[in-house]
């Protein structure tokens, strides 16, 4: 197959040299800005940062889990005193880790243009693209493999901004025998680090498809959407590098606050949870549910093909989680199963990780993190996908701020999980739908469906697993190499921390 490379320029330089000189200002809107690390010792902690989110506003960039991972919070002037002063009320341990967020920002920003300047032969799913950058990749493709693959023009953005998604398969999606894989990327517009996932799933699928991996095109329907929120990510360009929300305009609400969080306007136990009724809050979850057309795509796709969709990944950024509902700390009644998949994916990706990494989280999105209402994790098991995910990447210690030099290995890594995932997907599928086919229970997955599962991991890079306690850790012994078996999955998926429920 022949690969489609994204070339720049020289003239590309001097545009993004213009647009830097324009915006050289932008991040001042963070000066003096900092970010503090906040150790966790239970759930009472967890509460005191989320009654401070919802009083003072401040952005929680890490929720943290306690006694496991520490939180990140951004801090302005006007908040710090009350901030600093509710904390040593309750004896929250603190400490320093961004002194000045504009300057890490700006400093960012010209790293990543020295970066490109080094780079101009680099592939799409290698840098961060803009929007128009992504739909050309996904126009290119579908043009040259129109047999493979299918653009779809879902509809418009708040500001009128096409969003497209790539349907892929071998069948035209007309093979009912087959599930469908959703994935999408940017629902929250500064965790740019998801749409190069996105994008080089969609090159190990049609422009790199490994023989040992031919199952993952022939036996599985794909739906990749790379881009939910258009108008956020591109203002997160332009204007706002920490701009999370949509770009919305409901001027009975506010005339100084735009936008919503996407990942609170789906309609499930809508605005009841993990919210804010602030419309300048990061979690401000709109008037109503769907009032944002980008969500509305998202529950037009899973609407559309819910018979056969087996799996959705809302992949966010970051933390090195895999969550799965329900955000009001109920859990579904298939939960051994969602558990069972999620720790295979923890432990796929926990297999190659980098050391600056912490191992992959796995739990009930309410208890590893904290209560949410309105996500589109819980939206897609709320209608009946068997199996709904977020799926939070890596930050390497740089939060939303991952260097372009960590980005082959997060696409890497995370095209492990996303595999291994796809497969079980397909075996759960067929229990399901088919009842000709041994049904595969989560105690019971047969020699030879193992061996298909594991496919792609070798000796030398698969772990052995151990259980840790905690909400479902999906953790590795790398000195320890050998041979991952679906037994080493099911001990960590039955392993549950039941302290602080």
């Amino acid at each position: 197959m022949r690969m489609i490379k994204f070339k720049m320029d020289t003239s590309f330089f001097v545009i993004l040299a213009l647009v830097s000189s324009v915006f050289a200002g932008k991040h001042d809107i963070y000066s003096r800005h900092a970010v503090y690390g906040v150790e966790l010792r239970d759930q009472d902690d967890v509460a005191t940062l989320f009654n401070l989110q919802q009083k003072l506003n401040v952005d929680i960039w890490e929720h943290g889990m306690a006694r496991v991972r520490d939180a990140e919070v951004m801090v302005s002037p006007e908040q710090s005193k009350e901030f600093f002063e509710t904390l040593d009320n309750n004896g929250l341990k603190y400490y320093l880790k961004i002194e000045d967020v504009s300057k890490v920002l700006k400093e960012h920003e010209e790293d990543l243009a020295k970066w490109r300047r080094n780079r101009n032969n680099r592939m799409i799913f290698q840098d961060y693209p803009r929007y128009a950058e992504v739909n050309q990749y996904m126009e290119e493709i579908a043009a040259r493999y129109p047999n493979l693959v299918t653009l779809v023009n879902a509809g418009k953005s708040f500001e009128g901004r096409d969003i497209k998604y790539l349907k892929i398969s071998t069948t035209n999606f007309e093979d009912p025998r087959k599930p469908v894989y959703f994935m999408d990327g940017m629902m929250h517009a500064r965790e740019w680090v998801t749409t190069p996932v996105t994008m080089y799933s969609i090159f190990r699928l049609v422009e790199n498809l490994r023989d040992n991996e031919r199952d993952l095109l022939e036996d599985i329907d794909w739906i990749i959407l790379p881009i939910v929120n258009p108008d956020g990510y591109e203002f997160s360009h332009t204007d706002d590098r920490l701009w999370r929300r949509t770009r919305s305009v409901n001027l009975e609400v506010s005339t100084t606050c735009f936008g919503v969080d996407a990942n609170r306007n789906f309609d499930v136990d809508f605005n009841t949870l993990g919210v804010s009724s602030d419309p300048c809050s990061q979690t401000y979850p709109g008037v109503a549910p769907f009032s944002e057309p980008e969500t509305r795509i998202v529950r037009d796709i899973l609407s559309k093909y819910l018979p056969r969709i087996q799996l959705y990944n809302n992949i966010h950024s970051h933390g090195n989680y895999v969550l799965f509902g329900f955000g009001n700390n109920t859990l579904t009644p298939n939960v051994a199963q969602l558990h069972h998949v999620a720790a295979a994916m923890g432990a796929a990706m926990d297999a190659v990780k980098l050391p600056e990494a912490g191992y992959y989280l796995i739990g009930n999105s309410g208890l590893v993190l904290y209560r949410t209402s309105g996500s589109a994790q819980d939206y897609g098991q709320h209608v009946g996908v068997p199996f709904s995910y977020t799926l939070e990447l890596p930050g390497y210690g740089y939060d939303f701020r991952v260097p372009p030099s960590f980005i082959d290995h997060i696409n890497e890594e995370t095209w492990k999980g996303i595999a291994i995932t796809a497969r079980l997907s397909k075996i759960h599928y067929r229990s399901r739908t088919s009842p000709l086919i041994h049904a595969v229970s989560d105690n019971s997955i047969d020699s030879g469906s193992e061996a298909r599962i594991l496919q792609g991991w070798g000796q030398s890079e698969a772990p052995n697993l151990r259980p840790i306690i905690g909400a479902g850790h999906s953790t590795s012994c790398p000195e320890n190499s050998g041979t991952i078996t679906i037994s080493h999955v099911h001990r960590i998926a039955a392993v549950w921390d039941t302290e602080e429920k």
